[in-house]
Parts: structure tokens; C-alpha cells; sequence
């Protein structure tokens, strides 16, 4: 007997083995060494779990640190982006590092103010509350379920005494992202402006959010087309002007039986006007009086300069004399007051018949400014931003089946009817050169169904795809049909033969069981018939008389039988 035949005899399950094609062992080889391998580097140290994962260098030169003094043992894995520690030892690490401020979970916050210097200038105080205050927004935004990092940088310019020196303060934002996730424009707007409120006088226009790509995700200031925001507001223009068209055609018409489509044209130019009127001149007594100034002045007994020019004129007055009175006439009285009248106006008046005389002279002024308010307007226009300037909409409705069954189009009166509820629909402005052009013909059947099948190209797409499942379901029954069944085939012609074997093996064991264990009863028997023929031939010898009275006994028994 060889070698290998012995060790199959030794082993019984080796024999099974030598059933099995040689590729399954061949591939069962490796597979058994590799488990025996990872079971030997299981059985061999304990298991270790993350602690912690994706944290920055500075976290993790402090949490090693921490680790080595508190005699934890830690690894690294493999790209060396989490540490490990033994599974029964990770929350209680976590704990003891919690309680060291360990990990600091991105950027510091207000704790920067925890350990204030004795002595620190202003500047140095400053600079220690931004960074504190980046801190803590860049903490905040973080929470976001999005955003994996945030970093915020202020840019607070210093205070200054004169207001046309002031500066407005900006900042910016960088955001790292989760893989395969992004932030709608709502967001990045609450980004902004959680910003903006937690700093005095920064506007959220002056709020730059930029992705770990580099993208610019909030639009710059007075830009509203950077990101998609014109592009929406007029698809939203459009959408609502149409479905608005809908809603009321469609019951009329019947649904299917409808199409329209809008077409906006908006202004996007940010336009401030501003303009100062005057009005005409107001007439006179009607406008407000901003100011009045008078002034008057009367002389009475003032000689007119007389004689020659020259220096005989200038000699002293002559002695005053009392003049003589006129008494009244009966035509009319002459008054002092009539004659001062008389001498305001510059003119000298004579009595008839040479009986008066002349009025006294006298010199009256009189000036008057009066200055009226000037009617001024100032108007100060900003337009909005997205003004519609122009709507365009086209209706197209279907002919409607008659009376018989076929398909008829409109009445006039009918289509006058939709033009008008389609033009309070829209809001038709005339002034704003809107257009509106509703058709009424027939809907162009579905050509596709005279098409061939065979030359359909969606039945040729599904035609291929079916053809591809069976194929690979008959290479699949393929596989099965010569290799898979007679396999299995043959292991259970194996097994069965294996069955009849040992059955047949089991039968020879039993018949031969049997006859040996009746060769040992019969043997049995004799060695006790003689065991009990021995004890009676003793008996006899020893006490004939008993043996006697049993064999009476035994006679009559079958003498009574």
C-alpha cells in the first residue's frame, strides 16, 4: 500500500475528496490559505476601531499627544485620515479627550477670550475678537448637513472719525462639501446673511461664498444674472402667464385640445432718475410771499434849486417869511392837505382871476420789494430691477368634433370671446406693446403609428434590449445545461452510488452481526443446558430423595396434560 492510500485510509474524509474536479480544489486552495491567514491575524492582537476621522493635523498631533500620556495604544490607517484605538477602549477615550478640549472641531471660537494677557494692547484685543468671531460663524455654518468645513474671513476696516472715510466691511466665506452634495441658492442667501447679522454694518451684498472648487456661489453685488436668477424670474414670468391660459381655456376647449406658450421680454438695467422742475411764473397775488420790504418818505417846504449853475447859486438861503394864507373859494376849498397832494404830484395850480396863490412845494417817495416763493420739485426715481417691458403670447386651440362627429373649427364669435378672456388672463397692456395671436386648426395626429413596427425606432431600441436579456438568459441556460446539471448529475450519481455502497456494506455488517450473534446464542444455550445438566447430576448425588419427588412431580403434570 502507498503512501497516499494510507493516509486515505487513515483519513475516510479525504476519500470524498478525490470526487471534486480538480479546478473547484484548485480554487478552494487559496481561499481555505487566506482564511487560515485572517484567522491567524484575528486570533493574533486585539481589534482596533476609528476614533477619530478626518480631523486636522493640528487635532491630531494634539490627540497623539494625549494619547501617549495617557498609555493608549493608537495606529493609523492606511491613507492615514483616522486613528484607531482597541475597540474596548474608544469611548473611553473619547471621554478623556473630551474633557480635554480634544478634538476643537474646526476653527476656535469665543474661547480664545478664555485666556486673555495682562497687558494686551488694543490692536492685539481686536485681532483676538475677530478670530474668535470667525470662529464661531465658521462653527455655525458647519452645522449645516451639507457642509463638511467652513471658513470665514472678516474684513473690518478700523474706525474712523470723518464719515467720508468710512469704509463698509466685507467678508468671505470658503465651504468644504460633502461628496455629492450641493446648496440651493436659498441656502447660500441664509449663509450670507447669517453672516451679515452677526457683523455691524456688513450688508449680506458684501458676502462672497466660494465652494472648496473655487465656484462663487452668491452673486456679486448688482449682478442678479451670475447665477440663473434672470433666467428664473422669466421662465417664472412665462410659466405663470401660461398656466394662467390654461386654467381658463382648457375647460372651455377641453383638456388636450390647448397650447400656449409665453414669451417675456424683461429689463434687467438698474436705472435712478433723478429730475428738479420749475413751474411758470405764478400771477400776481397767487403766489406764496417769501419776504415784503417797504419804505416811504415825505418833505414839505423844499425850494426847488433855482438860478444859474454856477457859484451865485450856491449862496445861503434868503430869511424865512410867514406865508399867507388863501381863504377858500366858493368853487372849491383848497386844504394844506389838498395842496401837499397837489405838490406830490409835482404839478402847481392857479386860482381864476388871479385871486389865489401857489401851493406849497413839497417831495414824496415811496418804495416797495416784495419777493414770492419760486414753485421747485425734486423727484428722485430708482426703477426696479426685472422690469417687464414687453409679453408676447401665442394660443393655438384645436377644431372641436360638431353635431356629426367631425371635427369643426370655431365660430368667430367664439374666438373673439377666448381673445379677450386670453388678454385679461395675461394682462394685456397696449401701452407696453404686448402681442397676442390665438390660432384655431387642426392638431396633427401622432405620425408614429404610421410608421412601421419594424422601422419604429423605440420598437427597435426595445426589440434589441429583449434581444439582449435573451441572450444572456441562453447563455445563462447554456452554462446550466453543460456544465451546472451534469456536474450535479454527477455528484448525485456518485452520492448514490456512495448510498448503495454503504448500504450494502451495512447489510453484510448486519447479516454477518446476526449470524454471529445466533452462533453465540446457540453457543449460550448448550454451555447452559450443560450448566443445568451438571447442577442436577450434582443434586442427584447429593439428595436423591428430592430429585425423586420432582420428577414425580413432572409425571404427573403431563399425565394430567
Amino acid at each position: 500500500m502507498s503512501q497516499a492510500q494510507a493516509l486515505v485510509a487513515r483519513f475516510p474524509v479525504l476519500s470524498k475528496l478525490q470526487g471534486i474536479p480538480r479546478p473547484i480544489l484548485l480554487g478552494a486552495a487559496p481561499a481555505l490559505i487566506a482564511l487560515v491567514v485572517v484567522v491567524l491575524l484575528w486570533s493574533r492582537g486585539p481589534e482596533y476601531r476609528v476614533l477619530f476621522s478626518n480631523i486636522e493635523d493640528r487635532d491630531g498631533g494634539a490627540i497623539v499627544s494625549a494619547l501617549g500620556q495617557m498609555n493608549v495604544p493608537y495606529r493609523f490607517s492606511d491613507n492615514g485620515g483616522a486613528i484607531l484605538v482597541p475597540a474596548d477602549r474608544v469611548h473611553e477615550t473619547r471621554l478623556q479627550l473630551a474633557t480635554q478640549g480634544l478634538p476643537r472641531s474646526g476653527g476656535v471660537g469665543f474661547e480664545l477670550l478664555d485666556n486673555t494677557r495682562f497687558g494686551a494692547s488694543q490692536f492685539t484685543e481686536q485681532v483676538t475678537y475677530q478670530r474668535a468671531l470667525e470662529g464661531e460663524l465658521g462653527n455655525s455654518i458647519a452645522s449645516l448637513h451639507a457642509v463638511q468645513q467652513a471658513r470665514v474671513h472678516l474684513a473690518i476696516p478700523r474706525e474712523s472719525l470723518f464719515v467720508r472715510e468710512r469704509q463698509e466691511p466685507t467678508a468671505s466665506v470658503l465651504l468644504t462639501l460633502y461628496p455629492g452634495r450641493t446648496l440651493s441658492e436659498a441656502q447660500v442667501s441664509a449663509i450670507a446673511w447669517l453672516v451679515s447679522s452677526s457683523v455691524p454694518r456688513l450688508s449680506a451684498e458684501h458676502v462672497s461664498v466660494v465652494d472648496q472648487n473655487g465656484r462663487l456661489l452668491s452673486a456679486p453685488a448688482g449682478d442678479a444674472g451670475t447665477d440663473g436668477t434672470q433666467r428664473n424670474f422669466v421662465n417664472d414670468i412665462e410659466q405663470r402667464t401660461v398656466q394662467r391660459i390654461l386654467t381658463l381655456v382648457a375647460p372651455l376647449v377641453g383638456p388636450g385640445n390647448v397650447r400656449a406658450q409665453a414669451s417675456a421680454d424683461v429689463d434687467f438695467s438698474q436705472r435712478e432718475q433723478t429730475s428738479e422742475v420749475y413751474r411758470p411764473n405764478q400771477e400776481p397775488g397767487q403766489g406764496a410771499v417769501r419776504s415784503k420790504q417797504t419804505s416811504g418818505s415825505q418833505q414839505y417846504n423844499v425850494l426847488p434849486p433855482e438860478g444859474v449853475p454856477g457859484a451865485l447859486t450856491n449862496q445861503p438861503p434868503p430869511n424865512a417869511t410867514a406865508p399867507i394864507t388863501t381863504p377858500p373859494q366858493p368853487g372849491g376849498q383848497g386844504t394844506p392837505g389838498q395842496a401837499a397832494t397837489g405838490a406830490a404830484q409835482g404839478s402847481q395850480l392857479g386860482t381864476g382871476g388871479g385871486g389865489g396863490e401857489e401851493d406849497v412845494p413839497a417831495n414824496t417817495r415811496h418804495d416797495a420789494t416784495i419777493n414770492y416763493e419760486v414753485d421747485r420739485t425734486i423727484s428722485h426715481v430708482k426703477e426696479p430691477l426685472g422690469k417687464l417691458r414687453r409679453l408676447s403670447v401665442a394660443v393655438v386651440v384645436n377644431y372641436l368634433p360638431g353635431e356629426d362627429g367631425q371635427a369643426q373649427p370655431l365660430p368667430p364669435e367664439e374666438i373673439d370671446n377666448l381673445n379677450r378672456l386670453v388678454k385679461d388672463a395675461m394682462g394685456f397692456s397696449e401701452e407696453r406693446g404686448d402681442t397676442l395671436s390665438i390660432v384655431n386648426s387642426r392638431f396633427t395626429a401622432d405620425t408614429s403609428a404610421q410608421v412601421a413596427i419594424w422601422q419604429n425606432p423605440d420598437y427597435q431600441a426595445l426589440a434589441m434590449q429583449i434581444l439582449r436579456y435573451l441572450m444572456l438568459a441562453l447563455a445563462a441556460w447554456l452554462v446550466w445545461r453543460k456544465i451546472v446539471k451534469p456536474y450535479l448529475a454527477h455528484l448525485s450519481s456518485r452520492q448514490e452510488a456512495e448510498q448503495i455502497a454503504a448500504q450494502e456494506d451495512a447489510a453484510t455488517r448486519n447479516a454477518a452481526a446476526s449470524a454471529a450473534a445466533a452462533a453465540a446464542r446457540r453457543a449460550s444455550e448448550i454451555s447452559r443446558y450443560e450448566d443445568n445438566l451438571n447442577v442436577a447430576q450434582d443434586l442427584a448425588s447429593k439428595d436423591p430423595r428430592a430429585v425423586a419427588m420432582v420428577l414425580r412431580s413432572w409425571m404427573e403434570q403431563n399425565g394430567k396434560h
